[in-house]
């Protein structure tokens, strides 16, 4: 039987226990380097150019190494880098035109590159086994046939891909769509990615990574800086929020309690508009927002915060500083995407979510991941409902699910229907400790072996994964 303190190693359960005076004790004991917040500018993510195009495909060369970047102030911190940015450049691509990515590995250990969200073949879909090996090279093919959205690239070779994404193997890739352009949101500019993540620091600035450290996590990144400030001018901005973190949780919110519009999910944007004070982003989701910054004042300074932050570091994200007026013809239509019609269900299963306590190894029905085991048997062109059960009350821990290959519609929380951000299609959804959702998902377009996984990644690293198998 593990006892507590192993089990916080092996597990985060900091995620689930965060308000609980010990964990809050420990977390305030954890040696770090001290971010003074808002001191640094936002980063904006840079765009990844291709080294060469022809009629049909975009083509990219990603070198993946160890390297140094500053994220505090003087201080050269190790960190794994894909073409050596933290977090990596964007890629951009355009809905119907191809884009093919070659990775080489130059770190000491294999690696596996996952498009999160896309709609691939198994062959590019960075399946945990299939991994680069250092010195090697693997080409990833991503058609771009699927609606467009906020997609994001990152590790995923099992057992070392919660400690690689940590160190920076991650990046976002923005699918583009010609009718998503003519909505007339804001672009260009006013279209901004924002990585948000937690990390624990040594007292020389270097990353610390334990599983399952969670509570000791108490500096908050954003595009890799921690806690930084962001020129704004008086308009709308469009904002793509991506939650990169291994284990935390985010509860984001304006301080001056007013309201932002939810217009996107993890499968681009939602059919309607909702208004929301507030809205959860869990490691591995994407919510886009719209915050129009004319009800600003110049010289108006807007806090955002964290309504999970179990410690001061962790309560505030980054601040918006209003610092000019601009012209602003874009627009939040009041009709933005119909949800597709994911066909009639003809199947149901059900997935547990649980750790092992005498092993200390989350699980799927009670199995770790085995890569020659298979266990889900799925027909190509089918509809089905999955009721995703999260066993863990005693000791209370959340999870969430990540689905490769596919998006589907979250249909209700405990027979309840959903709101906000999950009104739309998604592909990783939060389930709480005794709770049970129910999400209905379409299997078409590719055949092969994915896999679907906690995406709390230090969960999923000691072996909360399966696998499904799709044929015809």
């Amino acid at each position: 039987m593990v006892s507590r303190r192993d089990l916080m190693k092996l597990t985060g359960l900091g995620g689930a226990v965060a308000l609980l005076p010990f964990d809050r004790a420990i977390s305030a004991l954890m040696p770090t380097v001290a971010a003074t917040p808002f001191a640094a500018p936002l980063r904006i993510l840079p765009v990844a150019r291709p080294v060469r195009q022809n009629a049909t495909t975009d083509f990219y060369e990603v070198a993946v190494a160890e390297t140094t970047a500053e994220i505090f102030p003087g201080v050269q911190t190790k960190v794994f880098t894909y073409n050596g940015n933290f977090p990596a450049a964007t890629i951009v691509a355009r809905r119907g035109r191809e884009v093919s990515v070659t990775h080489t590995n130059s770190l000491a250990d294999p690696t596996v590159a996952h498009l999160h969200g896309a709609h691939v073949a198994a062959s590019s879909d960075g399946y945990p086994m299939d991994v680069v090996n250092p010195g090697g090279r693997r080409e990833y093919r991503y058609p771009n046939t699927q609606l467009g959205g906020s997609f994001w690239y990152h590790a995923h070779a099992h057992h070392t891909e919660a400690e690689q994404v940590y160190r920076g193997l991650a990046g976002c890739y923005l699918l583009k769509d010609p009718q998503e352009a003519a909505l007339g949101l804001p672009d260009g500019e006013y279209d901004v990615s924002l990585m948000v993540r937690d990390a624990h620091f040594d007292d020389a600035g270097q990353l610390v990574y334990v599983n399952g450290d969670f509570n000791a996590r108490t500096t908050l990144l954003v595009n890799g800086r921690p806690q930084p400030y962001f020129q704004v001018a008086a308009r709308k901005y469009r904002l793509r929020f991506v939650n990169c973190s291994n284990e935390r949780a985010f509860r984001l919110k304006l301080a001056d309690g007013s309201a932002m519009t939810l217009i996107g999910s993890d499968g681009g944007l939602l059919p309607a508009p909702v208004t929301a004070p507030s809205f959860d982003l869990w490691p591995g989701e994407r919510v886009e927002v719209v915050v129009d910054f004319s009800r600003y004042a110049v010289g108006t300074q807007v806090v955002l915060g964290n309504d999970l932050g179990e410690v001061d570091s962790t309560r505030s994200v980054m601040r918006f500083d209003v610092v000019r007026t601009a012209t602003d013809t874009s627009l939040v239509p009041a009709a933005l995407r119909p949800l597709p019609d994911l066909g009639t269900p003809t199947a149901t299963r059900d997935i547990q979510l649980k750790l092992d306590l005498s092993t200390g190894a989350f699980q799927f029905d009670g199995k770790v991941f085995d890569s020659t085991r298979v266990d889900q048997h799925i027909k190509l062109g089918t509809t089905e409902i999955w009721r995703i059960t999260n066993a863990d009350t005693a000791p209370a821990i959340p999870h969430n699910l990540h689905l490769h290959l596919v998006q589907f519609q979250v249909l209700d929380r405990a027979g309840a229907p959903v709101g906000g951000h999950e009104t739309g299609l998604k592909d990783t959804v939060t389930v709480p400790p005794g709770a049970t959702v129910r999400i209905k998902v379409r299997f078409d377009g590719y055949e092969g072996r994915y896999v679907y996984h906690c995406h709390m990644l230090d969960h999923s690293a000691t072996g909360m994964m399966g696998q499904m198998e799709i044929t015809r």
